[in-house]
């Protein structure tokens, strides 16, 4: 046999668990063709010597939905090893919608919830569809990486119900109306539904899926079911427990009933529950039952980045802040001058999420007398100078235009030792990157990388093959991706080569890069010889190659 490309000498992980293996990989029209010894003449070849042959890496939770539309590289996703992303997660989707003032409550969503601005919309994503298959369409075209596509509660509230669609429960007909739109998404390719029990809109107000009764939400798992596939993802009420553990029991009722697989983002580690010991052990009493409720959690520190210019979740308690911090950015400067001293006041009382804010530490400046901060935490400062922490924010961040970078890292997600529990647990699948989302406050892409650095090779958590699998073969059986995932004869030939040895995450940088005039963190890997999507290389040498292989899957 000829084939299109062949990987010669590699070390094959299959994704399955197996032992890894010395041999060669055929690919033809797409497909692995054949794993074993090679002679046959090929097109194309990749010396795999001494580098790890593995499955493309599969990203469980993204919100690329937009920069598909004028990336379908979805960067810097690929360069870390994957292939498949799965996108349209916590409610949100960019269609279903009836034309602009479903759009426009769209935008106004992601921007509140996924930290994706306006600007950012109104010059790359045309919303020339109505139906979630005329998005699909749309993006198709363009990608160079897989795409699972869940569909919106959210969105599909809004098309069917509009404004009341975030005040009351369905009635029968319009539950009718949405499993119609679910029927229709997943006979055209989308994965699942995704859900949620935590988000607010742009006025502080539940977001449509939140007003959904358990009725509404078995019928349309059932649609969803009905293709023979489907996820139920959602977030949870993360900030209380018993809600929380009241979710993963909601989940399991919705399992059990229409017969469907539920995941649940994130589970991770915190310094009142390191082992998230209470979530686990509600994953698994669904288990007992029969459910299939799955968490997701992320191997990395959950690392955050502020700016006043930009956007901040660490602000989002203190409304004196948020009010500025929703404000053009151009107007915000002589906001926070004039109103100093209560914005001081107010950071004083920081709970919550804001109670890290004494931890953040001075990164990046842009004048000469603010260099001297660099590295140093905002506690620290304040000390030594006499002043509260909001003083020292304002100070610096007024000189520096409001550009100055601070940083939350190692506080969140960070005893490694238990996030390695949890992320090796049964019950918890490798996902919750977030990746695509708040891209002026951190990169979600790369806890591919951070697993094959850290818990692989700097501490042997993991076996190769472990973790592999974890990326790879795992997720792929339980997220119904069956023709992709392992590397088999026949399968799809998403494949990654890297150097065990050298692979990593890379340091964060903050690039200008965006439609809009927009910012975003990226992070550019180390190790990796090739990406190959579909039988195509889309990344080799460190360069991506303009392949539009992707498919939707």
């Amino acid at each position: 046999m000829d084939y299109d490309l062949v990987i010669k000498n590699g070390t094959v992980i299959d994704g399955k668990g197996s032992k890894r293996r010395q041999t060669d990989i055929g690919i033809k029209n797409g497909l692995i063709a054949t794993i074993g010894p090679i002679s046959s003449k090929s097109t194309t070849s990749i010396d795999a010597t001494d580098l790890v042959v593995s499955p493309g890496f599969i990203d469980i939770h993204t919100h690329f939905d937009p920069q598909l539309c004028w990336d379908g590289l979805a960067t810097p996703s690929i360069e870390h090893g994957i292939t498949t992303i799965v996108t349209g997660n916590c409610s949100l989707s960019l269609a279903p919608i009836k034309g602009k003032e479903d759009a426009d409550k769209i935008v106004s969503m992601f921007g509140v919830i996924e930290d994706i601005k306006k600007a950012t919309f109104d010059e790359a994503v045309p919303f020339s569809w109505n139906s979630f298959p005329e998005y699909l369409d749309h993006i198709r075209p363009k990608l160079g990486i897989n795409v699972g596509a869940l569909i919106g509660h959210s969105a599909i509230r809004l098309y069917v119900m509009g404004k009341d669609s975030q005040k009351r429960s369905a009635n029968e007909e319009e539950i009718d109306e949405m499993c119609a739109i679910v029927s229709e998404a997943m006979k055209a390719g989308a994965l699942g539904i995704s859900s949620s029990y935590v988000d607010i809109d742009e006025n502080g107000e539940p977001v449509p899926s939140r007003f959904a009764d358990l009725a509404e939400k078995i019928a349309l798992a059932k649609a969803m079911r009905q293709s023979g596939r489907g996820i139920w993802q959602v977030v949870p009420y993360f900030p209380d427990m018993k809600q929380q553990l009241d979710n993963i029991k909601e989940l399991g009722d919705i399992s059990l009933a229409a017969n469907v697989t539920c995941s649940l983002q994130p589970v991770i580690s915190s310094p009142a529950s390191p082992d998230a010991k209470e979530l686990i052990g509600a994953l698994e009493q669904e288990r007992e039952r029969g459910a299939r409720v799955y968490g997701q959690s992320m191997p990395r520190c959950f690392d955050l980045n502020m700016r006043l210019s930009e956007t901040s979740m660490l602000l989002y308690a203190l409304p004196g802040w948020k009010k500025i911090m929703d404000l053009p950015r151009e107007q915000r400067l002589e906001k926070f001058k004039s109103e100093r001293n209560s914005l001081v006041e107010e950071m004083k009382a920081a709970q919550g999420f804001g109670g890290s804010i004494p931890f953040l530490k001075v990164g990046n400046t842009k004048t000469k007398e603010n260099e001297v901060y660099q590295g140093r935490y905002l506690a620290e400062i304040a000390q030594q100078e006499n002043k509260e922490i909001g003083e020292v924010i304002l100070d610096l961040s007024i000189s520096d235009n409001l550009d100055t970078e601070f940083q939350l890292q190692n506080v969140i997600n960070a005893d490694k030792q238990a996030v390695a529990k949890i992320v090796s647990h049964p019950l918890c699948h490798f996902g919750a990157s977030d990746a695509g989302a708040h891209i002026t406050q951190f990169c979600g892409t790369g806890d591919t990388s951070h697993l094959l650095e850290h818990y692989v090779r700097e501490t042997k958590t993991f076996t190769l093959e472990e973790a592999v699998q974890k990326m790879t073969g795992e997720l792929a059986a339980d997220w119904g991706l069956a023709d992709r995932g392992v590397l088999e004869e026949v399968k799809a030939a998403d494949i990654t080569i890297f150097n065990p040895d050298v692979v990593a995450a890379g340091e964060e940088e903050f690039v200008d890069d965006f439609p809009g005039e927009a910012r975003r963190y990226i992070r550019k890997s180390q190790g990796y010889k090739a990406v190959i999507v579909n039988g195509e290389t889309a990344y080799l040498d460190g360069k991506y190659v303009q392949s539009l292989s992707g498919q939707i899957v």
